[in-house]
Order: C-alpha cells, then structure tokens, then sequence
C-alpha cells in the first residue's frame, strides 16, 4: 500500500513536472513572437532610414524622408503589432477562413466568394490615383518586411495564433489592403438585412401594427407603402430562426444582425462656440468590441505635408480618423441607403437563366472550391445576375422571404470596382481645409459615411459615398425585397454627389450627430427610411446645447454621458399605475423584491452607471415586457428584434394609431391592458434578477450584467485560452446613451455590453498639443504584452491618453525606438 502511494505521488509530481516544461515551453515558443522596439533592422525597400518611436503606450510615431518610406513604416509597425489580425481579416476577404477552422465557418466563406469581396478589391486597385497606389505599394513593403525579418530571426511565426493555426503566411499586396476597406464596408451596413426583416415582418402584421415596429416618416400623398406579401403571396410565414453560422466562430461573420452595423458620435464647434476661441471637435465610432480593438493609435509624419495623427486600422495605409495642424476629421455610420435585395424568377425552362425585363439572360456562375480542414473540400457554384451576386444559404435570412423558383440577389454600392475610398483616405491625411476635405471625399463610392470636419476657422459636416439613383416608381423604395424582372426597380445609377446631405457654416456654430437623420428630402432623394435611434441626438442636443462656449472637457462630459433618454422616457409610462398602487392587495414571493425596486426607480435619474441596480431592474423590466408584447403575434420572428424598441414601446402605451392592440394576448379570452403587461413583465424581471442575483436588490449591480466584452475572434471561445484572449469588464452604459454600450439582445447573457466606441478622440485647435485619444483594449495584438489591454480600464473609466505631433514629446517618453535602415 505505502509503495503504491509513492509511485502516485511521483507520477503526481512527473505529471506537473511535464505540464510546468509544456507550460514554459509554450510560452518561450509565444513570447518569441513579441516585437522588439527597441532595434535597428536592415530591410529592402527603403529609400532612407525610417524611425519608428513607440510612446509610453506603445502608440508608434513615424518619421522617415519620403512618404512612401513613412507609409512603409506604418506597413512595419501593423505587422509587428496586429499581423494575425490583419491576417485574419484578409483571410476573411478572401473566403479562406475554413482552410483553418474547417466546417464551422464554411458559410462564411461562401457568402464572401458570393460577393467576391476580394476579386472587387484587386479591381479597384488600379482605379485608386498613382499616388495612392505608390503608398499602398509601400504599405505593403513594409509589412512584407516584417514578414521577412519573423522568418529570417525565428520570431514565432509573428503571432502566438499562428503556432494553434499553422498557415503559410502569404506577402501583403495593395489589394489586400482594400480587401480589408471592403470588409469594413460590409460591416456598417444592414440595409439588406433591414429588407428581409420588413419582409418577414408584413407576411404577419397588418401595415399599422408593422409602422408600430418599424414607423415610416411621414410619406408624400403619391408615395405608398410597399407591401411585400402583395408582391409574392406565395411565400409564407417562417416558423424558424437558426442563424446561419456556427456559434463558435460567428465573431468572424462580417455581417451583422439589424441594428448592429454601426453607430457613432461626433460633434464639432466653431471658433464663436469655443471657450478658447479655436474649433474643438470629438468623434467616436462605435463597432463591434474585438481583442485587440479593431483601431490601433498611430502617428505619421510626412515630410512635405507635416504630422497627422489618430486611428488606423491594421491592414489600411493611412489614419482614417485624425487630425494634421490644421484639420480634423471623425466619421459617423450615414445610414445610406446603400443595399437592394433583388428576387430574381429563375427560367422555368432553363435554370441557367433568371427573368428580366427583356426576356431570359444566363446566370454568369462560376464553380469553386472552398478548402476545409479536415473534411473533403466543398464544391459550390457561384451566380451573379445583372443586379449582383446571388445570395447564398440563408444569408441576410433572405431564403426565408424566396418563394420557390426563384433566388435573391444583392445589389451594393461597394461592389462597384470604380469607387477610389483609398484615393479619399489619401486626400483627408493631406487636406488643410473643410473646402480640400471635401473635394476628398467626392471619388468615394462605400462605405457611406458622415464626416464632421473642422478646421481652424469652422465645422462642418458632410456624407461620403454614392447614393443610389432608384426611381419615383420603385415598388419597394428600398424597404423590402423586390421583383428582379421589373424595369422600375432597378437603379439609375448613382445621385450626384451634390446632392448628398451636409451642413457647412452653420449659424448655430455647431455640428451634433450620432446617426440621426440627416435630410427631410423626400424619396427617391431621401437617403434613408433607417436612422440611428432618436434618443441620442436629443441628449446631445440638450448637454452641448445648453452651453454657450465649449471646452475638451465639455465635449469628453458629453462622450462619456451615460444617462437613458430611453428610460426617462419609458419608465414614467410602463410604471405610473404600479407606482400609486396602495398596497393592499395580496402578497406573494415577489412583494419586497417589487416595493423596493419601484421605490428605487422611482429615484433614480436614468443614469446607467454600472454600481447601480436600477439600470438592471429597468433594462431586464422593458426586455421582459417586450416580449410579452411581441411573442404571440411574431413567434419566433421575433428573435430577430432581440433588443429593446424603445419607440415601439412608447407607441404601445400611448396607444398612437391603436398600438395599444399589441398589449392584448391574442391567445387569451381576457382583454389585457399594457399595464396588465407591466406588471406581468416587471414580476417576470425580478423573477429572473432574484434568480440569478440574489434577493436584495440593493446588492445587484448593471456592471455585474453589463461587462463589456472585447472577444478574441477566434481563441474567445476556447476554454482555457479564452481567460487570456479575452478582455471582460463592467461598465456603465447602455444601448441608448451617448457613452453607448450595445447589449447582445440575447440569451443567456443578454445584458453583455458587445458594441460601442472602440475609438474616442478629442482635437483642440486652440491646444493642439492637447488633443486626447483612447482605444478599447491597447496597441498590441500579443496576448504577452503588457499593451495588449493596458488602455482597457481607461477606457472604461471615460479617461484618454495625450497624443502629440511634436516629435520630441514622443521621444521624452519612448519605451523604444526601431530604425528601419535600407540594406
């Protein structure tokens, strides 16, 4: 016996021995894929030496003689920093993701061969200007170099990823780097999805139940709805919902649900606005939350033209937010109307071909491979019709809306290889003026976007990108999918740029929007039927409103606001008969827990601050009313409205145009009223809330619910790998602030704060030394390295971080300098 307990504890100990040696080597094999920066490095290429300075947080300041030589140390520093990352959003680009993670992300690959993002990409590349093209030449000689030392010096393959999905690294070319500007394209729109939803949405409801979900503005006499289930009566009702992409790699799809495709924030004030006397601005993009952050800080210092400095996205050569000495640029998602859904009828005597207004015309189809890891490769044919390519699967839930015979085929702006974005991001670094800063955005096609613009004498604001010309006639006016073989749907084109929206010079001094509306043109000049909420705009309207001068501190107060227009608006409304109730009826399980939640949010200001219950009590009560509201008319269509519709909710209980109906349970004899609603719902939350928090509502907190979570894209669902991949953290916020933090909408964890701005910025042209920046996570993409996440807990506090485009503040607090010398 004693003999056997000695030979366990030896193998005991010989096991932690072996997994302690697999431990350290493991991290030897990771840790030397951290850059050094602190080095001289030899590189081909060059036409001088460049200087790379990495400042306190590792935000890398660039010098070198010639431009291109600094586009090439920009090139460097992305790789040494974000190459899996860059490599990945190539990867996706290309439809090539399933060569690494095999059968679970096979439908992402094809719907991106569909679209042929990156064969669109290799075409626009001689379109961009000489200039652009040289830059982007250089870009990629830059990367490729660091490619070449990660090779040459044994540095870990470049990434710690790369030792779980080993690949050929291939060289970085120009149309890469489009690539990667065509996926962010991608990303910030739903239009499409937008399209199919309405669809399905009014093959159940009556058209004022389905304005209740999704309110049209008010409409010219002439102008109908469009009714899709008029158009195809055959298709019926879907009674299921799968998404069409394996969870655990669904952070790869670059095609989001509604609502999800992009919001912002900027705003601007004029020298006659400015505490100062000189613009101030502030801008900050909301995405999705990723680790590392999709933005990485960066400084470039141009020779002839002088230092920009802001946001760069690894893979693209250039700042695509920022300021010189003289301009400063933030962008915000436009809402642009730039996506169609087309049902094409397919020939009944010849399925190679597809109905137009013309008679019969082939597919143009092409048949590929998509390579999978282990598992055979799959064969699939690719079609494009005269509108774009056909929609594979059940993408964008277009198959759930094709009635038989047919398929749905998407027509998109930024498949257009004539739109010259890198030509315009070119011309923003270098514009000194509103006036150049507009002629820079006039070759843009996608992604549509507004830039708030500021120079030292005025603000402005005005939309980038190609507005599709539809016709007076168009059936579905972009809101729902619509006939291919109808002349009248098809578009004209594009609208003149002048004809985008744009405000120059404005009297009030000021320039405010976070995906508001931005015209009252009517259709077809309209841009859009979808807008950001109008929560937001409201209050920033009010905060910057109320202040006479501006200040950088004014406008960070601003950035990082986190109270509920939403809940100010809803609660007096869903709880005004639960708050004079009297107390006197019978008591159950859930009395305290409802006397003291009302009695707190009957206090509470609607700040969602992450120290507090009431956010909880508040966003769990509308989430659980929704529900209630919407389930028995939509069924399971209603997973796709997995977040709160503040309007819809505030339409139910005002009861405008009989929205009241939606508060009756269609099921049931009884005749429910929407307080009958309230109450049920609000005994639903604290149910769920005492479940998973406890009893004491004092002890719950909206942080606890509300963490913000930067998911790796990959290694963020693994276990053990995921504790180190991912950074998670309570914040405040919510989904209609101005410091917003888009909830997941979806269970278990619906609350999880998985959108917001990963980017904030703060230009002062009267201090322009004290301009201010901060990114979600940190610079690096290393798990290993310190700055992979040190800028996080900033971040979360509403803090930022100085960025100075004068090079010896830079080099005062360097934590290492890489000089790049030709060989």
């Amino acid at each position: 016996m004693i003999t056997a307990f000695r030979w366990l504890i030896r193998a005991l100990v010989a096991g932690m021995a072996l997994l302690a040696i697999g431990i350290g080597v493991v991290y030897y094999l990771a840790a030397g894929s951290l850059p050094e920066y602190d080095a001289t490095v030899e590189v081909d290429g060059l036409n001088g030496p460049v200087e790379i300075v990495r400042d306190l947080h590792a935000v890398p300041h660039i010098f070198g003689e010639t431009d291109e030589d600094v586009f090439f140390g920009l090139g460097y520093a992305h790789a040494q920093d974000r190459l899996w990352q860059m490599t990945m959003l190539r990867r996706t680009a290309q439809g090539r993701l399933s060569e690494l993670f095999g059968e679970a992300t096979v439908e992402i690959d094809h719907l991106l061969r569909a679209l042929d993002i990156y064969g669109v990409a290799q075409a626009m590349v001689p379109n961009q200007s000489p200039e652009t093209q040289s830059a982007m030449r250089a870009y990629a000689a830059g990367v490729n170099a660091r490619l070449r030392e990660v090779q040459a010096e044994a540095l870990g393959r470049g990434a710690p990823e790369f030792f779980l999905f080993g690949a050929e690294i291939a060289p970085w070319t120009p149309a890469d780097s489009i690539a990667v500007n065509r996926i962010m394209a991608l990303q910030l729109t739903d239009h499409a999805s937008r399209e199919t939803l309405r669809a399905e949405l009014s093959l159940l409801l009556s058209p004022e139940r389905l304005d209740d979900i999704q309110p049209l503005p008010p409409l010219p006499p002439d102008l109908e709805r469009p009714d899709f289930s008029s158009l195809f009566p055959e298709v019926m009702p879907t009674r299921d919902a799968q998404p069409p992409v394996a969870p655990l790699f669904a952070a790869l799809n670059p095609v989001h649900e509604v609502g999800s495709a992009g919001a912002s924030n900027a705003w601007a004030a004029a020298p006659s606005r400015s505490a100062s006397g000189a613009t101030v601005m502030a801008s900050d993009p909301h995405l999705g939350l990723s680790a590392p952050s999709i933005w990485m800080l960066a400084r470039l210092e141009f020779p002839g033209s002088g230092g920009v400095i802001g946001g760069t996205i690894p893979g693209l050569p250039g700042i695509l937010i920022g300021r010189n000495a003289d301009f400063g640029w933030g962008l915000t998602t436009s809402y642009m109307d730039d996506q169609d859904v087309y049902i094409e009828r397919i020939d009944p005597n010849d399925p190679t071909q597809y109905i137009t207004p013309t008679g019969s015309q082939k597919f143009r189809s092409r048949d590929i491979l998509i390579n999978v890891k282990g598992a055979p490769a799959r064969q699939v044919t690719l079609r494009w019709t005269r509108h774009g390519p056909v929609i594979p699967g059940d993408h964008y839930r277009a198959a759930d809306i094709t009635p038989p015979g047919h398929v749905a085929a998407l027509a998109w702006t930024a498949l257009d290889p004539n739109d010259r974005s890198m030509d315009t991001l070119m011309g923003l670094m270098r514009a000194r003026s509103i006036a150049e800063g507009r002629l820079a955005l006039r070759p843009l096609i996608s992604p549509p976007q507004n830039v708030i613009m500021a120079d030292r004498e005025d603000v402005a604001l005005q939309v980038m990108g190609k507005m599709p010309h539809r016709r007076d006639t168009h059936v579905g006016q972009g809101r729902i999918p619509v006939p291919g073989w109808v002349e009248e749907n098809d578009w004209l084109g594009y609208l003149p740029f002048d004809d985008n929206p744009r405000v120059l010079s404005p009297d009030s001094g000021m320039v405010i929007n976070t995906n508001n509306r931005t015209t009252d043109a009517p259709f077809p000049r309209h841009m859009s039927f979808s807008w950001g909420d109008s929560q937001r705009i409201g209050r920033a309207q009010r905060l910057l409103g109320q202040r006479e001068f501006h200040t950088p501190e004014s406008f960070i107060d601003a950035q990082t606001d986190i109270v509920s227009p939403t809940a100010r608006t809803l609660l007096p409304l869903i709880g005004r008969d639960l708050w004079w109730q009297d107390g006197t009826g019978p008591e159950d399980r859930l009395t305290p827990l409802r006397k003291t939640a009302l009695e707190r949010l009957a206090e509470w200001n609607g700040e969602m601050s992450e120290h507090r219950p009431e956010p909880l009590v508040y966003a769990m009560w509308v989430r659980a009313l929704q529900i209630r509201l919407m389930r028995d008319e939509l069924g399971p269509v209603a997973d796709r409205l997995d977040r709160v519709e503040a309007l819809f909710i505030e339409r139910a209980f005002l009861d405008i145009d009989g929205a009241a109906a939606w508060c009756d349970v269609v099921t049931s004899r009884a005749v429910e009223t929407c307080q009958d609603m309230a109450a049920l719902a609000l005994d639903d939350a604290l149910d769920t809330l005492s479940a998973q928090y406890g009893n004491r509502v004092e002890s719950w907190r909206w942080g606890e619910a509300h963490r913000a979570f930067h998911e790796h894209q990959v290694l963020g669902g693994i276990p053990v790998l995921s504790f180190f991949a991912n950074i998670v953290q309570p914040t405040s916020g919510g989904d209609n602030t101005l410091m917003r933090g888009r909830t997941r909408g979806e269970d278990p964890d619906p609350f999880t704060n998985v959108h917001g701005s990963a980017l904030r910025v703060i230009y002062d042209f009267g201090d322009p030394e004290g301009s201010r920046y901060i990114i979600s996570t940190g610079q690096s993409g290393h798990m290993l390295s310190r700055h992979y996440d040190d800028l996080a807990t900033l971040w979360r506090r509403g803090d930022y971080i100085p960025m100075s485009l004068d090079p010896e503040r830079a080099r005062a607090d360097a934590i290492g300098v890489t000089r790049l010398v030709p060989r």
